[in-house]
């Protein structure tokens, strides 16, 4: 089952019920990762999609933090089009509404920086 992400607010995401204060992905089966590290801090590289890709999604929704500090590496869009899986980048709370809206489907994955 698809978990809802329930609020957002600066360094927290409560996801069906559970409070995460680390950075999070959430597969399209519903399964969470948190801690979530990136090698690059503020950038996403493809190397840190590792397990998400690993899940097959149609489709990954990035939350970028609550400024919108954390960005996609150069050429990872492209990279991931090429792949056939849409790639969606906005702010966390921007990206929360998103992920709400169409992670039932089961084949959309998600990624949140939680901070800055």
């Amino acid at each position: 089952m698809t978990p809802t992400i329930d609020t957002y607010s600066f360094g927290l995401m409560v996801i069906g019920g559970t409070s995460y204060t680390k950075d999070v992905v959430i597969f399209p089966d519903g399964t969470i990762l948190s801690p979530w590290w990136r090698r690059k801090g503020h950038v996403l590289a493809e190397e840190d999609l590792a397990a998400l890709l690993a899940a097959r999604p149609h489709r990954i929704i990035c939350g970028t933090g609550f400024m919108g500090l954390m960005r996609p590496a150069a050429g990872l869009e492209e990279r991931l089009i090429a792949d056939s899986i849409e790639l969606i980048v906005e702010r966390s709370s921007r990206a929360v509404a998103t992920y709400n809206r169409v992670a039932g489907d089961g084949k959309t994955g998600a990624c949140f920086h939680l901070t800055c």
